[in-house]
């Protein structure tokens, strides 16, 4: 059986002890169910009641050994500011970023999908693997995942962009290091200045959906060529900051107001008990 610790088709990232770099959706997630056992006490139990909850218990068949998320990050607008620029306007949710978190022990390792790549889904047609979702939900995205990797899924995680929106600006901004002027006019990115620049809630949101990465280097504009793959690369820089900044923050008032900035906005499978995920949360 094949685990993310072995690349598959996507951006293979082994993540030792705590240098640990993630999606934008699993910071969210992990802080999420991770806060039960620390600073917040007994609100986070009524937090973790408000989680929605997915049936993917005849879907899920589950990993012989550790314990294998599928992690999603999703482009509902559900929550968004209908005024912000750049999100466009179509209904539904499609799945934006798409993980696979292996837990095994002290070891935690990560596989990220490009959520372009053409596979067979689990619905009987070929198309982008993020189609699955759209198509079938996430039970039809948890069985392409399972068929297409060779691997079980025990759990599913899910956040959407408001929550994402709300965590970034609960934390007060997350400071990215560009190293040139960087541009996007599809996701609204537009940074002007090389640096140290502390992003608000739609600028990272902007940075992290960018597939035009563009940079003006010597006054000669060049796109990043790697569209979904460079894409993702920059979500992972983008956790490191946001792990920085969580690491830095001491005010339990700051980690309550990030908590309930995601907590509508996440959903996680049926099976995963508030036990499990407060495990989930310190091991990460």
């Amino acid at each position: 059986m094949q685990e993310p610790s072995e690349p598959v088709d996507g951006i293979h990232v082994e993540v030792p002890d705590r240098a640990r770099r993630w999606p934008w959706v699993l910071l969210a997630l992990a802080f999420l169910i991770g806060l039960p056992l620390g600073v917040i006490g007994v609100s986070s139990w009524s937090a973790w009641r408000g989680v929605e909850r997915v049936e993917l218990a005849g879907v899920l068949q589950g990993s012989p050994t550790g314990t294998n998320y599928l992690v999603v990050g999703t482009d509902s607008r559900e929550g968004v500011d209908p005024n912000l620029p750049n999100l466009g306007s179509f209904s539904g949710e499609r799945t934006d970023t798409i993980a696979v978190m292996r837990v095994q022990g002290d070891t935690v390792s990560l596989l990220a999908i490009p959520r372009d790549l053409y596979v067979p889904l689990s619905t009987g047609t070929t198309n982008r693997i993020n189609a699955a979702f759209v198509f079938g939900g996430p039970a039809a995205l948890v069985a392409t995942v399972q068929t297409q990797l060779g691997i079980g899924i025990d759990h599913y995680l899910e956040v959407d962009l408001a929550g994402f929106l709300g965590l970034v600006d609960a934390l007060g901004g997350v400071a990215i290091d560009f190293p040139h002027p960087a541009f996007d006019e599809k996701s609204g990115l537009a940074i002007e200045t090389a640096g140290s620049i502390e992003l608000n809630g739609p600028e990272a949101l902007a940075y992290v959906r960018s597939r035009r990465y563009t940079e003006r280097i010597d006054g000669v504009l060049v796109t990043d060529p790697t569209s979904d793959l460079g894409r993702v690369q920059r979500q992972q820089r983008f956790l490191a900051a946001v792990m920085s900044e969580l690491g830095a923050t001491r005010n339990p008032f700051t980690l309550i107001g990030a908590m309930g900035a995601v907590g509508d906005h996440v959903a996680v499978d049926e099976g995963l008990g508030l036990l499990e995920a407060a495990r989930l949360g310190l091991t990460l």
